[in-house]
């Protein structure tokens, strides 16, 4: 692919994950740099009036928190650093949500941990809650839930935090900005020669021996940490910009197709890796049966699967699972990862959303399969 052909990657994103370090956040540990705050701040109001989706990743709660408490380096008992955490976090968000005011934009502060990821329940409720805000245009502003987790159990950076939140939400494009201008093929700090990597494949091994090791002394994240942050998410569709987040208007003039950076792009479409990933799930938990207006819905029409089209539940599996859709001959006509739990999905059988709250205790949502996390047998 050439820069000309690939620039629409960005132009054409609805939704898009942006992740800032902290040296940027916090202006190299000086403290939170309100100016390139209310920045990022504004650009994000104008792509939410151009219709897209944002979701802020941001670093510096560690940071802000040591200064705040006085601290020249970062400590590293668990403890402390959890207790530097906890003190900055108050700060950051706080800034994020007067900036974004600002622009008439709500604000919601989510604080992820890797077991909220892992866990399948964990996993979808994270996922419906940040889809909900999105469409409630409210801007999500992520980071590691720091004062609870340990170093077993950390995503490691929050370049990873960004590719995971991406997979997540399936955003067309990750940016990471940086206090880099891209990636180059060497050190250009300690090698003259290197040359500047305008666009390349994600997930090429290649990359990774270009890039270097770990970045300041604020941050864990090195140009390594954000080679394998584009490759994660490339795994669901979304290709990764790596850019200097000090460039005026860096966002707004990536969406307008100007290459800044460097674009490392996803070899899959966003809609075939999920598709892909869910055709291929070999170990189903369970099934449902359906009837012929829900096989005509799904099959002609391109709908979700609503439980008041199904006529029986087969197996035992939880939220999250993927299941199979069968037609009442008992063909496989689709699979999908379940929004209900087989126990909850016999009770709200062939009945309106509209009782499930009478049924279940609670709504989780209409759909028993939504038609994003479902593929069609061929």
């Amino acid at each position: 692919m050439t820069i000309k052909a690939t620039t629409g990657v960005m132009r054409n994103a609805r939704r898009i994950v942006v992740k800032v370090g902290s040296s940027l956040v916090t202006n190299e540990g000086r403290g939170l740099d309100e100016v390139a705050i209310g920045e990022w701040c504004r650009q994000l109001s104008i792509l939410l009036r151009e219709g897209r989706e944002v979701i802020m990743v941001s670093s510096g709660a560690i940071a802000e928190g040591m200064k705040r408490l006085g601290w020249v380096t970062r400590p590293h008992e668990v403890h402390e650093l959890q207790a530097a955490a906890a003190v900055g976090q108050m700060g950051l968000v706080q800034m994020y949500e007067s900036k974004l005011r600002e622009h008439g934009l709500h604000s919601a502060q989510v604080l992820l941990t890797h077991a909220d990821l892992a866990d399948r329940e964990r996993y979808l409720n994270a996922r419906t809650t940040l889809r909900t805000l999105l469409k409630l245009g409210v801007v999500p502003v992520i980071n590691e839930n720091d004062t609870v987790v340990n170093d077993e159990i950390k995503f490691g950076d929050n370049d990873t935090l960004g590719a995971l939140v991406a997979n997540l939400v399936e955003a067309d494009v990750l940016v990471i900005l940086t206090d880099q201008k891209g990636l180059y093929s060497a050190d250009p700090r300690k090698n003259p020669d290197a040359a500047f990597i305008h666009e390349a494949k994600a997930g090429d091994l290649a990359l990774e021996a270009m890039a270097g090791g770990a970045g300041s002394s604020l941050g864990r994240g090195g140009m390594l940490t954000k080679i394998l942050a584009a490759k994660r998410a490339a795994g669901s569709g979304a290709s990764t910009v790596i850019a200097w987040g000090r460039e005026p208007d860096a966002l707004l003039r990536l969406v307008g197709g100007e290459a800044i950076g460097t674009l490392l792009v996803a070899p899959t479409q966003k809609s075939q890796a999920r598709k892909r990933w869910i055709a291929d799930h070999l170990q189903l938990r369970g099934a449902v049966t359906v009837d012929e207006g829900a096989v005509r819905k799904l099959r002609e029409e391109g709908k979700s699967l609503l439980p008041i089209g199904m006529t029986a539940v087969q197996g035992e599996f939880s939220r999250g699972d993927v299941i199979a859709v069968r037609d009442m001959a008992g063909l496989e006509i689709a699979r999908g990862l379940a929004n209900y739990a087989s126990s909850e999905a016999r009770l709200i059988c062939r009945k309106p959303s509209s009782e499930f709250e009478k049924l279940l205790g609670y709504v989780a949502e209409p759909e028993m399969l939504h038609r994003d996390n479902l593929v069609l047998s061929k």
